[in-house]
């Protein structure tokens, strides 16, 4: 009998292993999401005290829309606008100065509308929804660059990128910076700034960008994440009544912890959620005890609809860590 009980314990653990790593949708992938938050995470160790904004949408008046950006880097002498450019191959820019990438080992090529116009296009729309909600930038602040982190990106010597973009051999040589002072590489490569601003202005400057708009995002586990729009929930009805408090203007956060009777079997999910503080926008409650909680099924799912798709798309609440409701 015992025989049987571990034998049947076995398949139980080894089947538990298959279908939760089969939680996350396969047409979710967060491949190119990873690469912004690990150029973030590399910005931050770069220089110590810089702020770093991911997934922006800052709304254009002109065009009656928002503008997606990248990654925003705030130091005490720049603010640069970057946009990530995860290509690879043989890499070079066409005389439209659209990015023509070649892979020598599958003989395909990808073109790439101008990433250095597209992004030097963006740099003006900050600056002047800076300016809508009080942030007057002075004079060469703002600057922009395109990263390009690949490690199978390579450049042709004979057609060399402008300064703007950063190549990957050049970002591998960045090293981080311990100081407030600069290296000369550093400032020459990553900022163009000189004086310093006043620590009240980063304060105000941080406190718009924290409030401004963004996407929402789904994080996972594995330091995975997903940037897009949250459309729901979809399941049993009694569980979408308890989720219904769940709406991006009263909650900006949500953790999910399963639960589960000796560890069997997750059958309900713990959702932790932190109400929206309009005065501090931004700010993520980490105690357990500021946040409100329901409990639903683990077969509930979340509708999610990723930044790089056209269409809505679903997966499980159980493989869910975190998201955040952009307002």
């Amino acid at each position: 009998m015992w025989r049987e009980m571990i034998c049947g314990l076995v398949v139980y653990y080894v089947a538990k292993l298959i279908f939760e790593a089969q939680d996350i949708d396969i047409d979710l992938d967060s491949s190119h999401y990873d690469v912004l938050f690990a150029v973030a995470r590399r910005l931050e160790k770069l220089y110590v005290g810089c702020r770093v904004f991911v997934g922006l949408q800052i709304p254009d008046p002109d065009s009656g829309s928002r503008q997606n950006v990248d990654i925003v880097l705030v130091t005490d002498r720049e603010i640069v606008l970057m946009s990530v450019q995860n290509v690879s191959g043989i890499v070079f820019a066409n005389k439209e100065g659209n990015w023509v990438s070649s892979d020598t080992k599958t003989q395909k090529t990808e073109l790439l509308s101008d990433p250095v116009a597209e992004t030097k296009r963006l740099a003006p729309i900050l600056e002047e929804y800076l300016e809508r909600r009080g942030v007057i930038l002075p004079e060469g602040y703002l600057s922009f660059r395109i990263i390009c982190p690949n490690p199978h990106f390579s450049e042709l010597p004979s057609r060399p990128f402008p300064p703007e973009v950063i190549t990957y051999d050049q970002w591998t040589k960045l090293k981080p910076i311990r100081t407030r002072s600069y290296s000369d590489w550093f400032m020459e490569t990553l900022l163009c700034g000189t004086s310093k601003v006043q620590e009240p202005f980063l304060e105000k400057l941080c406190s718009v960008l924290r409030s401004s708009p963004t996407w929402d995002r789904l994080g996972f586990q594995g330091d995975k994440h997903i940037l897009g729009e949250f459309l729901g929930f979809k399941g049993k009805q009694e569980d979408l009544q308890l989720l219904g408090k769940i709406k991006r203007s009263k909650v900006s956060h949500i953790r999910v912890q399963k639960t589960s009777i000796f560890n069997f079997a997750h059958s309900k999910l713990q959702i932790l959620y932190t109400p929206r503080d309009y005065c501090d926008e931004g700010t993520w409650l980490s105690s357990s005890s500021e946040m409100e909680q329901v409990t639903v099924r683990s077969s509930t799912e979340v509708v999610f609809q990723p930044r790089s798709s056209p269409r809505r798309q679903r997966c499980k609440l159980s493989s869910v860590v975190y998201m955040s409701l952009s307002v």
